[in-house]
């Protein structure tokens, strides 16, 4: 499908790796740019969890009459070259670039092509708190769970990739930056231009949703990052659904299938995969009155998608204990103010998860 018709606006390339990031795409164009010419570059990961939100999230665009191109960016060893070099020309001519994960180094090479003077960040989750820290201050993009880490030998043979992202993702010489977030930014880079996302796209395409009597629960892939103990994990789970009475457990994309079989066996409560981001899926419902989560994006993006619902967000925070020795210094800090900065929800005191 090509892009709308009668498109007179700038051409926007909008490059995204994970479906949240092809969801906050949706929204930026539905607030920011109705009838412009979009065409979604999909970087396809290889996990099948992620390319199946991936697919369906491509069919919604497509019916929105955006143009969706899908690469398998990661198919093997001589899939890079081949789609940085048939995106080269489309990378020259567009107008504007929109992005979903300044910190992929995939994104950070393509940047380096680019000619446009306009560049557009939207949402990937909570590493956008990050990210705009961490541009603000002049560092090196690093992602939060590594961050304090020693750079590892690619870290430091792609230095100069990443310097040179993060230089074309400062405004400087009438190039212009902007950020699309329903994150809290508490410090915005000179220059850069910041508008709320507030989920309006969801909010018109889907619900109200039907709510339920019971709590569902939310999962997070802390354990696959290695920055919580699995063990510690289970049993934080397992204690949350028992005093709440969650029935449903919606798994994150990254979770492990023996960690999730575990957790259906120990705790009795029945795994969900997604087949779309989860503000869609609790926006179309049936959802619990109650959804408990741990310190993760969507408990900045529920009560958006939510609003007018009788829905409550409850955040379990985590418990020092239950990081591992691997966790970066970061880790502490950046999880409590996940938590601490969520608007619209009720936080829970860390729950006993004995060892």
């Amino acid at each position: 499908m090509s892009p709308r018709a009668g498109n007179t606006g700038p051409h926007t390339l909008a490059f995204v790796e994970s479906p949240v990031q092809l969801l906050n795409v949706l929204e930026w164009a539905h607030t920011h740019a109705p009838g412009a010419g979009l065409t979604l570059v999909v970087l396809s990961p290889v996990d099948p969890m992620t390319r199946g939100q991936l697919r369906r999230m491509a069919e919604l665009a497509r019916q929105e009459g955006h143009e969706v191109r899908w690469e398998e960016a990661r198919g093997g060893a001589t899939a890079p070259f081949r789609t940085i070099g048939g995106l080269a020309s489309a990378l020259r001519r567009a107008d504007r670039i929109a992005l979903g994960d300044p910190f992929s180094r995939y994104v950070q090479l393509l940047l380096t092509i680019t000619r446009a003077r306009d560049l557009v960040v939207v949402d990937d989750g909570t590493a956008t708190m990050e990210f705009v820290t961490q541009l603000a201050r002049g560092e090196r993009l690093v992602r939060w769970h590594r961050k304090g880490t020693r750079p590892g030998p690619r870290d430091l043979l792609f230095a100069p990739v990443s310097a040179s992202a993060r230089h074309r993702l400062t405004p400087a010489g009438g190039r212009r930056v902007s950020l699309f977030s329903s994150m809290p930014i508490e410090e915005t880079p000179d220059g850069v231009t910041v508008t709320a996302n507030d989920f309006a796209w969801t909010r018109a395409r889907f619900g109200p949703p039907r709510i339920t009597k019971g709590a569902d629960m939310v999962g997070t892939s802390l354990v696959e990052t290695g920055v919580v103990d699995g063990d510690r994990y289970l049993d934080a789970v397992r204690a949350l659904a028992k005093t709440h009475g969650a029935t449903r457990y919606f798994a994150h994309r990254r979770e492990s299938a023996e960690k999730l079989h575990r957790l259906a066996v120990e705790t009795g409560l029945q795994i969900v995969r997604p087949d779309l981001p989860l503000e869609l899926i609790a926006r179309r419902g049936p959802i619990g009155r109650t959804i408990l989560s741990f310190p993760s994006t969507v408990v900045h993006t529920l009560p958006l998608a939510l609003a007018g619902t009788e829905v409550r967000i409850a955040v379990c925070d985590i418990d020092p204990a239950w990081l591992t020795q691997h966790a970066s210094p970061r880790a502490r800090g950046f999880l409590s103010g996940v938590t601490g900065t969520a608007r619209d929800v009720h936080r829970l005191s860390a729950v006993a998860a004995g060892g």
